[in-house]
């Protein structure tokens, strides 16, 4: 199942990252797309927040997953998880053909 992963951050956050925070953070997303489970990753405009789409089970399963990431173990973020469902609208232009 494709689920959709979007950083918010979290209250009581201790700052800013340290370039070293930034540097785990880096590798641990590297070795999670390496294992298959984050199929791709994006950061919004002006590189505010993170947008992530995993392949996991299930919406517990992606954020079992994501409190992996260094900064969300060390409270800077937190992330909105949610499960993505195919388009069904493309069945209409073909019903009753």
């Amino acid at each position: 199942m494709r689920i959709l992963a979007i950083e918010t951050p979290a209250e009581g956050s201790p700052g800013v990252p340290s370039a070293g925070d930034l540097r785990d953070e880096a590798a641990r997303a590297w070795e999670l797309q390496q294992a298959g489970s984050l199929r791709e990753i994006y950061l919004t405009d002006k590189h505010s927040r993170a947008v992530i789409l995993l392949e996991c089970a299930n919406a517990g399963e992606a954020a079992a997953i994501l409190a992996t990431l260094p900064l969300v173990r060390r409270g800077f973020i937190t992330f909105d998880v949610m499960e993505l469902e195919p388009y069904p609208g493309f069945a209409r232009l073909f019903a009753g053909r």
